[in-house]
Formats: C-alpha cells, sequence, structure tokens
C-alpha cells in the first residue's frame, strides 16, 4: 500500500471513531428533547465518504456524482437520473427543458399555461413564472390534500402544455387519470416527488408516471447530500436538455474534465457561429450552473443504501400516529392515503375541524410550547402570499380547500429518527391539550 493510500485508510478509521464520540445517541427526555418534523438521519458511513470524497479534491461533480446517478435510476426504474444542486432547481430545470425550441411543436412557449394547484411549495410553482407561463391553479381534495379531478378538464385551454403537480407529503395523487388525461391532450407531465421519494401507485413508484420527475436531498427529505436534487426521465431526448439547462446552456454533453466526446469537437456550425467554433463553448439554450458537489452526491450514496430501511420507518411511524390520534377525530381530520397507493410518508398532516372548540394556532402552540414541533402545508393558497399578488394567473373552480388549509392545516414529523417514545409523547401531548374540551 502507497503511503498516500496508508494515510487515507487511517483518516477514514478516525472518522469513524469521530461519528460514534461525537454523534452518540441521546436519551429522550419527554418535556425537555425537542420531537422534530424533520432532520438527518445518518451514522458514521455518510461522514466517511463524505470524507473520503473530500480527499479526491474534485470539488464539482466527479465519480461519486455519476455512481449515484447510475444507482438512483436503476432504484426508481427510469433510464436517467441528472443531479443539481436542489430540488428547486430540479423544478426549474424539469420545466425548462420543456421550453426548448428543439421541441419544435411541444414547445412550451411565453404565455402558455401550465396546471397547478394553489396549496403547495413555491418552488414547484416558481418555475412557470420565471418561464413566463401561466399558472393555473386548481384546488385540492381533503384528506388526501392532492389535486382535486373535479375541474382538470376543464381547466385545458388550447394554450395548456403541462401540468406540474406534487405528491402532496409523500401522498401519491391520482396518477391514473392525470397521465389519462395528459396524454388524451398531448400535454406534458411533470411529477413533483420531492416529498415521495419510495411512494407507489399501483405498486409502481412514482416518478415513473411522467415525462420528468423531480426530487430534493435536503436534510428534510427521505434521504439528504445536505442540499441537492434530481431530474428523473425515460427519455433520452430530455435527458439532454435538462443537462444543457444545469451546465450553462451548453450544446456540449462532455462530462467535467472531459472534451472532445463527440469526435466532431471543431467541426460544429450552429446558430451564426462560425464553422470550427469549439463546441464546448456553443450554447443552445439560456442556462445555469446548477450541479453539484461530488462531496455531496457521495454523502447520497452512502443514504441511498439505507433508503428502504427510511421507508419502512416512515410508513411505521405515521401508522403509529395515525392509531394513537385516532381517539380525537372529533376535533381533527386525519391524513388518508390515496387508493390504490403506499405512500412513504414526509409527514402527517392534520387539519382542525371547521366547528373545533379552538383555533389552529392554539393547537400547534401548545404543541410547539411542549416541544413537539409543527409545521403549516407550506404556502397554504400561494394567491395569497405577498410575493405573487402582481403574477398572472388562472383559478379554474374555487380554492375552497385551499383555503381550509391556509387556516386550518398543519404537519408532524415522521422521520426516520423520531422513536416510539417520542410519538407516545406526541400524542400524550396532544391528549393533554384535548382534554380541556372534553
Amino acid at each position: 500500500m502507497s503511503k498516500s493510500k496508508e494515510i487515507r485508510q487511517r483518516i477514514l478509521e478516525l472518522v469513524q471513531e469521530y461519528y460514534e464520540a461525537e454523534f452518540a445517541e441521546k436519551t429522550f427526555i419527554p418535556g425537555e428533547t425537542a420531537v422534530p418534523v424533520s432532520g438527518r438521519s445518518f451514522d458514521g458511513d455518510e461522514m466517511v465518504h463524505l470524507v473520503d470524497a473530500s480527499l479526491d479534491f474534485w470539488l464539482t461533480t466527479g465519480r461519486f456524482a455519476l455512481q449515484f446517478e447510475r444507482e438512483f435510476a436503476r432504484y426508481v426504474g427510469v433510464r436517467h437520473a441528472m443531479l443539481c444542486n436542489s430540488g428547486s432547481s430540479a423544478n426549474l430545470l424539469a420545466l425548462s427543458a420543456l421550453t426548448s425550441p428543439t421541441l419544435e411543436e411541444r414547445q412550451i412557449k411565453p404565455g402558455d399555461e401550465v396546471i397547478t394547484v394553489a396549496a403547495g411549495f413555491p418552488t414547484t410553482v416558481n418555475p412557470i413564472v420565471q418561464n413566463r407561463l401561466t399558472p393555473v391553479f386548481l384546488d385540492i381534495d381533503l384528506p388526501s390534500y392532492n389535486l382535486s379531478l373535479a375541474h382538470l378538464e376543464e381547466a385545458i385551454t388550447p394554450r395548456t402544455k403541462a401540468i406540474v403537480v406534487a405528491h402532496t407529503l409523500g401522498n401519491p395523487f391520482e396518477l391514473d387519470t392525470v397521465v389519462e388525461i395528459a396524454d388524451r391532450h398531448n400535454l406534458w407531465l411533470i411529477e413533483d416527488k420531492c416529498d415521495a421519494l419510495g411512494s407507489t401507485y399501483h405498486g409502481r413508484l412514482t416518478g415513473t408516471f411522467g415525462h420528468l420527475a423531480t426530487i430534493s436531498f435536503y436534510p428534510a427529505h427521505h434521504i439528504t447530500m445536505g442540499e441537492g436534487g434530481c431530474v428523473l426521465t425515460r427519455h433520452s431526448r430530455l435527458k439532454k436538455l435538462v443537462e444543457s439547462f444545469r451546465d450553462w446552456g451548453r450544446d456540449c454533453w462532455c462530462a467535467p474534465g472531459e472534451a472532445n466526446t463527440c469526435g466532431t469537437r471543431f467541426e460544429w456550425q450552429l446558430g451564426t457561429l462560425p464553422y470550427g467554433y469549439d463546441h464546448k463553448y456553443i450554447y443552445s439554450h439560456v442556462g445555469y450552473n446548477l450541479k453539484l458537489t461530488d462531496m455531496q452526491a457521495a454523502v447520497g450514496l452512502a443514504q441511498l443504501q439505507k433508503l428502504p430501511a427510511f421507508i419502512e420507518t416512515r410508513k411505521r411511524n405515521w401508522q403509529h400516529l395515525r392509531r394513537g390520534l385516532a381517539d380525537f377525530e372529533e376535533f381533527m381530520i386525519l391524513p388518508e392515503a390515496t387508493p390504490d397507493s403506499d405512500p412513504s410518508w414526509f409527514g402527517f398532516l392534520l387539519t382542525v375541524r371547521p366547528d373545533a372548540p379552538f383555533s389552529r394556532n392554539e393547537l400547534i402552540n401548545f404543541l410547539e410550547t411542549n416541544q413537539v414541533a409543527t409545521r403549516l402545508l407550506f404556502s397554504g393558497n400561494i394567491t395569497r402570499q405577498p410575493a405573487y399578488q402582481d403574477v398572472p394567473y388562472r383559478v379554474v373552480g374555487d380554492l375552497t380547500n385551499t383555503d381550509v388549509v391556509m387556516n386550518q392545516t398543519f404537519w408532524i414529523g415522521v422521520y426516520p429518527s423520531l422513536t416510539p417514545a417520542m410519538l407516545d409523547y406526541a400524542i400524550e401531548v396532544f391528549a393533554r391539550f384535548f382534554k380541556q374540551f372534553g
């Protein structure tokens, strides 16, 4: 073994020892220890992967990223997985790819419409706005919190070009119907599955139904790279477009550090550039640099090995809460999975009933005071958010349930590091609050 390899091995052994010394499991003390909604679930393997990648000092996308893309695409069941720096960027890349002139009659152009929901995360909607398209907002159903199909066909006009919808907190939307409508009207379908890694519909993983799908690897999500995201597709043509928008908009598809993959680097003529202009510096799209680092991808590889266990723990924790809170349905609407689905839950959604003798704020303040963390369902009704007051949009039908979510809905955590003792304590805090009402 060379001297450098020997030192490297010693460093990685010390990293494992450091993890065991610094991140030893702490005792849960009810009422004192926080019960978070989300967080990182990791062990020494992730830290070893991170340091191993850093010792390469290959600071951009490299061998770990390429390995992750291959293994992740295989896990989901698609041909292509393209890493980027966040789930929000993944949404931007997926929709921007569909604006490419190379798609000819399928190209989405400024002024075209994209159907989505108003009760969602801002960066599902923002790429629509940023590409000068018009969002068309539909309501959601309760208690699935997913796209309502009541006005979906009515919302489609000659300007409609795509449907972009998220699987809310891991619960798949009704994919059979949405896919059938999208196909019949020749619409693009993007699945935002940032909260739904591992969720299935009719036994098939979400992210494999649409033309494109997006994933987030933020620490709150099913697996983490710290920051990071991914775009999934079965279509090689869309893969090339996503990579172009991600990599400065360039026409070249060489990986970082490579050159002349096409074999004709100095034989291209595009636009009004002179013949032979270096293909590495020809830009076919107005793109970005949204790559991630190899160190992030290395962490993701370690996390990917734990994903099946993470998914099972999330499901088990959700069921634990569902059983424990069943006695309080007079006060709260409890969540339900979409028929024919098996969600990999991101959180446990609750809606305070309109006739409850307390407000949502009173309940969540009690939970937070007693160390049980809560979150609202993202933007609530995005049309009511200050950032969107001057954004042109259409609403088809009404947003009745969306407003219910804005005023009465919140969620608590189910992520893998929550123990049964933590969940039991959360249920007990709910019980204490409701006791005062009868």
